[in-house]
Formats: C-alpha cells, structure tokens, sequence
C-alpha cells in the first residue's frame, strides 16, 4: 500500500484532523461506487475522495443493526442475514452510492456513514423498513429456545 494510499484512507477516515472542528464527521456526499456488499450493514464501496483519487474502504451503515452473516447465533438469524445481504445487492443495483456523515469506526480500515443508492434511497432507512435490520445496535433475530440465550 503506498503513502497516497494510506494518506487517502486516513483523511476519509478522519484521522488527519487539523481541527477539532472537522473530527466529529465528514457531512458529504461523497460518491462512490459499490464494491460489494459484505452484509446487510457493511458495504465496501470505491469513494471518490479528490480529482482523480478514489479510495476502496469498508462502510458500516450508521444507526442501524442487521443480522449477523459470518457468526450468526442461531438459524434464523443467519436466514435473515443472507436476506439482508440480498436486499442491500439489490438496493445497489446500478453500483452507484453516496457516502453521508461519515466519521470513525471502532475498528480501523472501515468507516461510518449513511449510504445512499443513485436514487437518493438511504440503506438503514430501507433495511429497517424491509425488517432487515434494527435501528441502534442491539438487533435481536433469535427467539429464546432456538439459541438458548436471550433475544433482548
């Protein structure tokens, strides 16, 4: 990975910061193009960042939950998760993407945001009005007995 590369990734992800002002959130758009969709709450998307500079970074949807894909606790939730992923495919179809509100992760290499479609369609708001997803992050896709643990 090159210095422009990493330089890139840091400015989306907000970690060269020359004010506190500017360490809350990038407010955006920012115009992307899907990548691929990991789950129903992470998209990897390709972001348009300056003239001629794009930079590929994983995106978590902002204020909502969707099902666990890769450590499901149970069936239905892993049903439900390869539904959500389904949904946020489709809901990219054309590939084009707007990143808003972006700020940091807890994780490094990924980034929060809204994700809007080409048609101004916002993804969380879709995904918990499809009932694939949570608004918060404490989803609950597993009734008492499936899992044995609780789905609160």
């Amino acid at each position: 990975m090159g210095a422009q590369h990493l330089f890139a990734l840091a400015v989306l992800a907000g970690l060269l910061q020359p004010s506190p002002a500017c360490a809350e959130a990038l407010e955006g758009p920012v115009a992307a193009r899907v990548e691929r969709v990991i789950d129903g709450d992470t998209v990897e998307v390709r972001a348009r960042i300056w003239i001629d500079q794009e930079l590929t970074v994983a995106v978590r949807i902002a204020g909502v939950d969707a099902p666990e894909l890769f450590r499901p606790t149970c069936a239905a939730e892993k049903a439900k998760a390869l539904e959500a992923k389904a949904f946020a495919t489709e809901f990219f179809e054309g590939g084009e993407a707007r990143l808003r509100d972006v700020r940091h992760d807890k994780y490094g290499g990924r980034v929060v945001a809204r994700l809007e479609n080409s048609a101004g369609d916002d993804l969380g708001e879709a995904l918990v009005a499809a009932g694939l997803a949570a608004r918060g992050l404490s989803g609950a896709w597993c009734d008492v007995g499936e899992s044995g643990l609780r789905s609160d």
